[in-house]
């Protein structure tokens, strides 16, 4: 019992022992670990305390030798360029030394000059004297004055410089017309070319096919009673002749003329015909025949891009549809001149609204023309006048046949177009053998004047130009020539439109070199 709490006392002591021997050799062994790491630490800084000595060395060797290469570099542009200023300053020199060398030589010149100069003046004073005394021994020998000579040969300079001046102005002159002519052919070329219209236009018809010959008693009727209603209630006058199965309606009025057409068409159609009848049938008929007319204007002026027309224009417009002018139908007429002077006008640079408006309602006058005294071509401009604001598309309407004293811009343009457009082959209905013997007539009445050489008709007719001899025609005898002309043949011919007389009278100078 004694023995155990010795053993728990020993037991204890020896592990307080172990404890701290273990302390003290781990104490130890991390003293060795750190002393080991420090040596290592020591070592490296060592190394790198050299490492970093080596480098600094090196950089200070570098940068010494960039200092010397740089201060040698310095020291070789500055002696370049003490070189190259010295060489500057030796040119410098030279030049200086040159250009003294060069004023001594101008001042030696100039010298020179000033006596050459007044050598000049003496010789001139000579020179003078001299010509004063020629001039009065040529004074005395023509017995005339020197402002006297001066006159007459400002006189003959004058002459022959206005003769020289008047020659190149009809050089000029001759070389504008020729140039202005090209130039008009090729825009009329061009617009032509740009057209595609039909040939040949559609015409009215004034004859009324019956189905047999027993219906034209039924529209005489009793007693003529049937036609003379038919003829009150239209204004046209029927023609019931032997031709048959067709009646004939005559009247000035072409709008009467289609309702007469149209109510004698739904009449033999319908078969009833008696005067109440005909009345109810020709005030339907000419309810179409308005319809139909302003549908025609309106259809017109949208094909040529023409808006803001009045109605009563548009009406008008429409009434030519049945209207024709030797065999052309002159609404068919008035859209293809709106159309040529709308591409005559884009040609030269002109307003193509304004031309296609003129062009279009320049033979209006024609809706109107059997009812109001005048031309169709100032009646209608009477007419646009009202009702359209635009002077140009007025002058254009009056001045197209050139009846007015003076034509303006686009008068010029709308008789061009309306040219194109009556004038092409197969445009209007004439036959040829009338057609040359119009032609022909033309040329003998010019023939048959004193003093005319040869005459030639031209543009279809419109236009013949008369050669004259000049010996036995003057100027003023030319212009009293064409005037005769044109007076015989508006006596004689029947034609349509106008007649351009134009009486051409040249005079040849011809002189040989010997």
């Amino acid at each position: 019992m004694e023995l155990a709490p010795i053993y728990y006392v020993a037991l204890i002591s020896a592990l307080f022992i172990g404890v701290v021997l273990g302390a003290i050799i781990t104490l130890v062994y991390r003293r060795m670990v750190f002393n080991r790491q420090l040596r290592v630490a020591e070592r490296k800084a060592a190394k790198m305390v050299g490492d970093a000595r080596t480098e600094a060395k090196d950089i200070t060797t570098e940068a010494r030798e960039e200092a010397k290469k740089a201060k040698t570099a310095q020291e070789t542009e500055y002696r370049d360029r003490r070189a190259e200023i010295q060489r500057s300053e030796n040119r410098l020199n030279q030049k200086s030394e040159h250009l003294d060398r060069k004023l001594e030589a101008v001042d030696q010149r100039e010298r020179g000059l000033a006596n050459r100069e007044k050598e000049m003046d003496n010789l001139r004073a000579q020179i003078q004297e001299i010509k004063d005394k020629q001039l009065k021994q040529l004074e005395i020998v023509a017995g005339m004055s020197q402002e006297d000579a001066k006159t007459l040969l400002l006189q003959a300079m004058e002459s022959e410089t206005k003769q020289e001046t008047s020659r190149r102005l009809r050089d000029w002159e001759a070389k504008l017309k020729v140039e202005a002519n090209e130039k008009a052919q090729d825009i009329l070329a061009q617009a032509i070319q740009r057209s595609a219209s039909e040939v040949v236009a559609e015409t009215t018809v004034s004859v009324v096919p019956l189905p047999n010959d027993e219906m034209k008693g039924r529209l005489i009727g009793r007693e003529g009673r049937n036609i003379r209603a038919l003829e009150q209630a239209t204004g046209v006058d029927l023609i019931i002749d032997d031709t048959p199965e067709a009646v004939t309606i005559s009247s000035f009025d072409p709008v009467r003329r289609e309702v007469t057409r149209l109510a004698l068409t739904k009449l033999i159609l319908d078969g009833r015909i008696h005067p109440a009848r005909i009345e109810e049938v020709v005030a339907k008929a000419r309810e179409e025949v308005d319809a139909d007319i302003q549908a025609a204007g309106e259809k017109a002026a949208y094909e040529e891009g023409v808006h803001g027309l009045h109605p009563e224009l548009i009406k008008l417009l429409g009434r030519l549809k049945y209207r024709t002018s030797y065999g052309q139908n002159v609404l068919a007429h008035s859209i293809e001149v709106s159309y040529m002077a709308g591409m005559i006008a884009s040609e030269i640079g002109a307003n193509v609204g304004l031309a296609k408006r003129a062009g279009l309602l320049h033979d209006i006058g024609k809706a109107v023309d059997h009812e109001v005294e005048g031309t169709h071509a100032q009646i209608g401009a009477d007419i646009v006048k009202q009702w359209d604001k635009s002077p140009e598309v007025v002058k254009g309407i009056s001045e197209h046949h050139m009846e007015m004293g003076t034509v303006s811009f686009w008068g010029y343009l709308v008789s061009a177009a309306d040219a194109i457009s009556s004038a092409r082959p197969g445009a209007r209905r004439e036959s040829l053998d009338s057609y040359l013997k119009r032609l022909r007539a033309l040329e003998d009445i010019a023939n048959s004047f004193k003093g005319v050489e040869k005459s030639y008709a031209i543009q279809a007719g419109r236009e013949v130009r008369i050669l004259v001899k000049p010996d036995e025609i003057d100027d003023l005898g030319a212009m009293r020539l064409a005037r005769d002309i044109a007076k015989k043949a508006e006596e004689t011919l029947d034609y349509p439109g106008q007649i351009r007389v134009t009486v051409i009278r040249e005079t040849r100078a011809v002189d040989y070199a010997k």
